[in-house]
């Protein structure tokens, strides 16, 4: 299923005229963090149209992403920092699944930094139940041999800042259960059609984000799919106990 991000990406050339009719940007700096295996590389359409629209996009600079044993959390800390003192203001972070994982460890460990969290087909729950979690096991072994328990037991609670979970229930790499958030008074779920290796340039999805980073930094409110295609945004689901 997965090879229809090669259609995605078209679909995103084709929209983007469109997409600079999102909301314009207020300069924020927003750091884009990759998946497992890809670089910074893959995020270049999204951080493009981050650019043209009015943001300060930029790629993370750590090479290919093969797990938190070869990138520390404290060094994409250390990015996150150098962008909240370049600009004087928070940080917006997208992680696109292994990255959202990241993102939203970030955002615990400093939430003074960081405006919001966006996520992209993240499994902040349940991780061993991805189509990549085989493969994370060979280079990196079990996650929980590696990653402090207190991070662990805090993954799949939404993180004190704005944090937008978007996902794809047709997502061929992680199961959609996975993805989404609890309930909580600045945590959301926001659904798209496609795939999971398309997210990143997902028009749908580049739409939601948009919205979300336009936000006022003291001001946030759920995503309203009615002032939007509801056909681009089906409804949502809820997280419950069940799902976990």
């Amino acid at each position: 299923m997965e090879p229809r991000a090669l259609g995605e990406l078209y679909l995103y050339a084709w929209m983007y005229p469109l997409l600079h009719l999102s909301p314009k940007g207020d300069d924020h700096p927003v750091l884009v963090l990759p998946g497992f295996l890809a670089s910074g590389s893959s995020t270049a359409p999204l951080r493009h149209i981050l650019k043209r629209i009015g943001y300060k996009g930029h790629r993370w600079k750590l090479g290919r992403n093969f797990g938190p044993l070869h990138v520390a959390l404290e060094s994409v800390m250390e990015r996150v920092q150098e962008l909240r003192q370049r600009y004087g203001k928070k940080v917006s972070l997208i992680g696109w699944s292994l990255g959202g994982v990241y993102a939203r460890e970030l955002a615990w460990m400093a939430p003074d930094d960081v405006r919001q969290v966006i996520t992209l087909g993240t499994p902040f729950r349940n991780y061993h139940l991805t189509a990549a979690s085989g493969l994370y096991q060979v280079i990196n072994g079990h996650f929980r041999d590696h990653i402090d328990a207190d991070i662990i037991e805090r993954a799949a609670l939404p993180p004190p800042v704005p944090c937008t979970s978007i996902y794809t229930k047709s997502d061929g790499i992680v199961p959609w259960q996975c993805s989404l958030n609890s309930e909580a008074p600045q945590a959301e779920n926001v659904r798209v059609y496609g795939s999971h290796c398309g997210l990143g340039h997902n028009p749908s999805a580049i739409w939601a984000i948009m919205d979300r980073l336009a936000l006022p930094e003291d001001n946030w409110s759920p995503f309203d799919r009615r002032q939007h295609r509801l056909w681009a945004f089906p409804r949502p689901d809820q997280f419950y106990a069940s799902a976990s």
